[in-house]
């Protein structure tokens, strides 16, 4: 498919406005272009948002917000519906322009809108299970409960690696929650950005709601900056490196506010002598190959224990021969291009300074030649000490680091040993190796799998991770608290006014 038929079948023109809020607002007239990293071909350009509109945009999250959080939530929930559904619609079209845009597989492309319609589902079930708790109080005739409210504009700051499911993991769950979203998609995907948020704000609008969900367009960092920045945005969202979310941090716990933060991965495997082989090694390639190596869940440590590592060794050396690399709209290719030309420096840098810190390339370590741009890259594995420095840094490529280690001790201890903590898993036969490795005194990870890889978390379950990963959770189980302000609430029913704690305070 052509990406003009794919931008057509979507509403989108070839210049694409975003639709920042109730109007297409007029900007100073600069457009980002998008290239795709497929074959360096246009997709198409954005107009980017400049001062004035940026303020229009705020003053119609606010309005919409004074009126959105009076909805019902059910009522909410039911928009949030028939959002999945118009995804649904629309998912085989989203998918194309994601693997166009990202260079994501066409199956990992479609698999990212379904995340979004999965969630989108969640929401709506969420919608009617807001709960709060009953408490009971020390003072007669009282009646102590506890309640949420929505928090009102919440920011989403959102990387290239999943340029669609991140925004709706935050946006479908602030939509039930009463919130209003506003959204600064990454300056490389813009126009899947600009494609999903027209498809949800297209129903919002039939409703009445046309900047429940708005979007704002940059070319670099600035723009987030400034939400970081901006009191009127309670809750700020973001994805992306550790360098980027200790500035949004810093900025924002400035103002007093809140953010959720999903930042960088350095996920490691755990392979004791008693895996089982033919898990471990689909799990492992599709962990450090899925996404070229761009996902922050994907595998970049490989620890195996003596009695089962020359097989693991060999095992993979030959799997990484057969990685089929090409074009990612084809079905047969396993692994498309890296993003942009920075990753594969990035890429090349980590593989040059492999040999001068003691490792070795077994498989691997350099560009594609004859491809249709020069952003492939062969994935690689690299054999090497968990000493070297280059082990500690997350490399946003195709590169394993595989390590071998003495015994579940010291596994768990290099495990880890890094600055990052999000994704972790085993690979066991033992009860008591897995249980240890979710013990508390096991992985350190706001993930912990047994026996299946590091990457490809579900939608049900709180997402994020620990130390330098953030400590925010997005999507499932109660991240939706995050959305929303806890209201304490007491109701005296009495015709008297008894004190807590005994206090006695007479007139």
């Amino acid at each position: 498919m052509e990406i003009s038929d794919i931008l057509k079948s979507l509403g989108l023109a070839s210049r694409v406005s975003g639709t920042y809020g109730v109007q297409e607002y007029e900007s100073s007239g600069k457009t980002l272009s998008s290239y795709s990293p497929i074959d360096g071909g246009l997709i198409g350009e954005v107009f980017t948002t400049d001062e004035a509109a940026y303020e229009r945009v705020i003053a119609d999250c606010e309005e919409t917000f004074h009126r959105w959080r009076r909805v019902p939530a059910p009522q909410r929930g039911e928009i949030v519906r028939q959002m999945g559904m118009a995804l649904r619609e629309h998912k085989d079209a989203l998918g194309a322009l994601i693997t166009v845009e990202m260079g994501k597989i066409l199956s990992e492309g479609k698999g990212e809108v379904q995340e979004a319609i999965d969630i989108a589902d969640f929401a709506v079930g969420l919608s009617r299970q807001l709960y709060g708790l009953t408490m009971h109080s020390e003072r007669p005739a009282h009646r102590m409960y506890e309640q949420w409210h929505p928090l009102g504009t919440v920011g989403v700051i959102s990387a290239f690696n999943f340029p669609m499911a991140v925004w709706a993991w935050n946006a479908m769950i602030a939509a039930v929650c009463g919130d209003v979203v506003l959204w600064k998609p990454s300056e490389v995907t813009p126009v899947s950005a600009v494609a999903i948020n027209s498809i949800c704000q297209r129903v919002a609008a039939a409703h009445g709601f046309p900047a429940l969900f708005s979007l704002v367009v940059g070319d670099g960092p600035e723009l987030g900056k400034k939400m970081a920045a901006d009191h009127r945005i309670p809750l700020i969202s973001a994805t992306g490196s550790c360098r980027m979310g200790y500035s949004v941090a810093e900025t924002v716990g400035r103002r007093l506010g809140r953010s959720i933060l999903e930042l960088g991965g350095n996920n490691a495997i755990i392979v004791l002598d008693d895996a089982d082989m033919s898990l471990v090694l689909p799990s492992v390639l599709f962990g450090a190959v899925g996404t070229a190596g761009q996902r922050c869940t994907s595998t970049r440590r490989l620890l195996v224990t003596p009695g089962i590592y020359d097989v693991v060794k060999e095992k993979l050396t030959a799997a990484y021969s057969q990685v089929r690399i090409g074009n990612p709209l084809h079905e047969s290719t396993l692994m498309g291009p890296l993003v942009h030309q920075p990753a594969v420096e990035q890429y090349q840098a980590a593989v040059r300074v492999v040999p001068e810190q003691g490792g070795k390339v077994l498989a691997g370590g350099d560009l594609v030649a004859g491809m249709s741009s020069p952003l492939y890259v062969q994935p690689t594995l690299v054999e090497i000490s968990h000493d070297a420095p280059i082990v500690r840094q997350e490399t946003f490529a195709p590169i394993l680091y595989l390590i071998k280690v003495a015994d579940l001790d010291e596994a768990l201890r290099l495990h880890n040993d890094v600055p990052q903590g999000l994704s972790s898993a085993i690979f066991t036969k033992s009860v008591q190796s897995a249980e240890r490795f979710l013990s508390p005194a096991g992985s350190d990870c706001g993930i912990a799998n047994v026996n299946i890889g590091t990457s490809g978390a579900e939608i049900g379950g709180a997402f994020g991770g620990e130390k330098e990963t953030g400590g925010g959770r997005e999507s499932g189980s109660d991240s939706w608290k995050q959305y929303m302000r806890r209201q304490t609430c007491t109701i005296n029913y009495s015709s008297e006014l008894p004190l807590a704690q005994g206090v006695k305070f007479e007139l």
